[in-house]
C-alpha cells in the first residue's frame, strides 16, 4: 500500500471550518539547537520556579517523535480568545483567557474533530494524537516552526495583524503533508514595551521570562505566601493571571474579537461585587468556576490573591 500524503490545503480548510484562527505544518523532528539551549538555561537557572513538571520528560518535549510512534508531521493550531475590554468584575481583574469556558475543553474538542477528519480522508492510513497544554510539547516553539507567527520578547506567540490572544493546540500525525510551512522572523525589533510594563521585572531581553517573579505564575501555580522580595503590593487589582505584557504589546492594539462565544465572560462573574469576592465561599467558587481554568489556583489561592490585591472596595 502506498504511503498516504495529507493535503496541506485540505487540512487548513478543515481547520478553518472548525473555527481555528491559524493552522500550520512542520516536519516532526527534534527541536533546533538554539531552543534546546534556551531550555537548558531556563531550567538550570530555576526560571521555571515551582513548575517541576517542566523538568520531567524533557527528552519528549524536545522531540515529538518520542510522543507518537511513527510521527511525521506536527500541526500547530491557534484559536483566538480576545473579548475586548479588560475583564474586571467587582473591581478585581482576571486574565482574559480565564473568564470563559476552560480552553482545554474547547480546543480539545476541535482538535479531536480535526484528527477525525485526518483519519477519514486517509481511510485509516494516518493517525496521531491531539495535545493542548497537557503533555510535554513545546507549544510556542511548534507554533513558530509551523509558521503561525513569531516568538515575542514576552515569550508569547505573536500572530501577524492579530496579536497574541491565542490558545494553542497540536496534532502530531503519522502521515506527511504535501507542503510544509516556513517559520517567521521576529517583528519585535528594539521594542521593550512588554519588558517595561512588567511590574515585578519578570521579563528580561537577555533571559526571557523568570517565573519566580511572574504574576501569572504567582497567582495561579504558586502555593503559599508571595515571595517577600516582590514589590508590595505586587498584584494591583489582578487576582488571576496578569495581562500587562500582552496589553503593552503594539501588535495587540488592533487584535480582532473572537467569534468563540465560550471564551466570553460567564454571566456569574459579571454580577460579583468586591465584597462578595472577599467573602467567597467554597460553594460559590465551585458554582462560578465550573468548567473553568480558574480552578487551577484553588479557592485558597484565589482568596490569597484577593487579600493581597491593592485595589479593595469595601
Amino acid at each position: 500500500m502506498s504511503e498516504f500524503i495529507l493535503s496541506h490545503t485540505a487540512l487548513k480548510a478543515e481547520a478553518q471550518r472548525l473555527g481555528f484562527s491559524v493552522c500550520g505544518c512542520a516536519p516532526a523532528a527534534p527541536v533546533e539547537d538554539w531552543r534546546c539551549r534556551q531550555w537548558e538555561h531556563y531550567l538550570a537557572n530555576h526560571h521555571h520556579a515551582g513548575m517541576a513538571y517542566l523538568e520531567s520528560h524533557l527528552d519528549k518535549r524536545l522531540n515529538p517523535r518520542l510522543l507518537v510512534d511513527g510521527a511525521q508531521t506536527v500541526v500547530s493550531l491557534a484559536l483566538n480568545y480576545y473579548q475586548g475590554d479588560a475583564c474586571t468584575f467587582g473591581s478585581y481583574q482576571f486574565a482574559r483567557y480565564a473568564v470563559g469556558r476552560d480552553y482545554h475543553e474547547v480546543v480539545k474538542e476541535r482538535l479531536a474533530a480535526l484528527l477525525q477528519f485526518v483519519r477519514q480522508v486517509s481511510d485509516g492510513r494516518a493517525d496521531g494524537r491531539a495535545f493542548c497544554d497537557t503533555a510535554p510539547v513545546d507549544e510556542h516553539y511548534w507554533a513558530w516552526r509551523c509558521g503561525l507567527g513569531w516568538l515575542g520578547r514576552n515569550t508569547q506567540l505573536i500572530v501577524p495583524r492579530a496579536g497574541s490572544h491565542f490558545f494553542l493546540g497540536e496534532l502530531i500525525l503519522t502521515a506527511p503533508v504535501d507542503h510544509y510551512d516556513a517559520p517567521m522572523s521576529s517583528h519585535c525589533g528594539n521594542c521593550l514595551r512588554c519588558v517595561k510594563a512588567c511590574p515585578t521585572g519578570a521579563l528580561s531581553p537577555a533571559d526571557g521570562l523568570d517565573a519566580r517573579r511572574c504574576l501569572s505564575y504567582l497567582t495561579i501555580e504558586h502555593r503559599g505566601p508571595f515571595p517577600p522580595e516582590l514589590p508590595h503590593p505586587p498584584l494591583g487589582n489582578c487576582i488571576y493571571g496578569c495581562d500587562r505584557c500582552i496589553a503593552a504589546c503594539p501588535h495587540n492594539q488592533s487584535a480582532p474579537l473572537t467569534e468563540v462565544q465560550d471564551f466570553y465572560p460567564r454571566p456569574q462573574l459579571t454580577t460579583m461585587t468586591a465584597h462578595e469576592w472577599q467573602n467567597l465561599t467554597s460553594e460559590q467558587f465551585s458554582r462560578i468556576f465550573t468548567h473553568s481554568a480558574v480552578k487551577r489556583t484553588k479557592l485558597e489561592g484565589l482568596l490569597r490573591n484577593i487579600k493581597c490585591a491593592s485595589f479593595l472596595i469595601e
